[in-house]
């Protein structure tokens, strides 16, 4: 059967979540939002692309940062209202340019930073 991404759920917006993880490690990285549109993109290049909220507009991850996500796997949940897409992940995924956007854990009603910057 064809992929089609108008079979997708999207919510009022026209978007969809989408987390991203690493194909090797397992690693969740972070989660960010797709359209239709986007969905067609980086099943076309390989290339994760997102669609920025703030911006409207497309963002390809590591365009100007170098941070690339190249695409190993593309997934559908079972209720189709989110995307999963392992990558191999060039540099930092988050903006903070750390590993992942997931370092801050809650312990015993503490926050506690889990990571550093990357260097």
């Amino acid at each position: 059967m064809t992929f089609d991404p108008s079979t997708l759920t999207y919510n009022e917006a026209g978007l969809i979540p989408a987390i991203a993880q690493d194909a090797t490690s397992g690693e969740v990285l972070m989660m960010a939002w797709m359209n239709a549109e986007a969905v067609a993109k980086t099943l076309e290049t390989g290339r994760v692309t997102y669609w920025s909220r703030s911006r409207q507009s497309f963002w390809i991850k590591g365009e100007s940062s170098g941070h690339v996500q190249e695409l190993v796997d593309f997934r559908v949940d079972c209720d189709r209202d989110c995307l999963l897409v392992t990558v191999n992940q060039t540099g930092a995924a988050c903006h903070t340019n750390r590993r992942t956007c997931f370092y801050t854990a809650v312990r015993d009603g503490t926050e506690v930073e889990l990571m550093k910057p990357m260097e």
